[in-house]
């Protein structure tokens, strides 16, 4: 039988990776779609070319892909972001279905910051969105990526459209993590109403 698998959505900054590492500490499978997403661009000489070709010739240099460039490409042009979302969300929902397949637990999670776009909430059963308000994100992101604030807000403009697709269409809940209420008691709920 199929596990019920909970996407983990929410903008950058905003606590997925903190609701992903309690519920693995606790025992649960989480995919992590932007750690997964890495490995696969690196892995594969497909991906590559196609980065080359539809994005610029820079963004990989002796097989690696240089990821600052990258970025610095895809967050300031909406249609190259786009492009890059093509050519990698095939592979990874490919790679999810396989590796949800082997997962011997009742309730699986999937993390990704674009649930929707990426065409990721077809493969799940329920959604968990992760807020914060936009000055508490962007701060933890300039602390953790050391990045600039513009760097920061454009990474958020660039996933806002996913935030605004927040749909009924399946179950959906809000967990809040903005420093003020406590994160354990909600995801306990959460999973209580499953």
């Amino acid at each position: 039988m199929r596990p019920y698998i909970i996407g983990i959505s929410g903008g950058i900054g905003s606590g997925k990776s903190v609701v992903s590492r309690i519920l693995r500490i606790w025992g649960y499978p989480v995919y992590d779609c932007d750690t997964e997403a890495k490995a696969l661009m690196d892995a594969d000489a497909v991906i590559k070319q196609r980065l080359v070709e539809d994005l610029d010739a820079d963004v990989v240099s002796a097989g690696c892909i240089d990821r600052v460039r990258l970025a610095e490409i895809v967050f300031a042009d909406d249609a190259k972001l786009s492009i890059l979302n093509s050519i990698v969300h095939t592979a990874v929902r490919r790679h999810f279905a396989q590796w949800a397949s082997r997962q011997c637990r009742d309730i699986i999670f999937v993390e990704t910051a674009i649930l929707h776009s990426s065409g990721m909430v077809e493969d799940v059963d329920a959604e968990w969105h992760v807020t914060a308000p936009v000055d508490i994100r962007v701060a933890r992101v300039m602390r953790r990526n050391n990045a600039t604030v513009q760097q920061v807000r454009s990474r958020i403009a660039a996933q806002q459209a996913d935030e605004g697709a927040l749909a009924l269409q399946i179950p959906l809940i809000i967990i809040e993590n903005d420093g003020q209420k406590a994160l354990l008691p909600q995801i306990v709920t959460a999973l209580n109403n499953k």
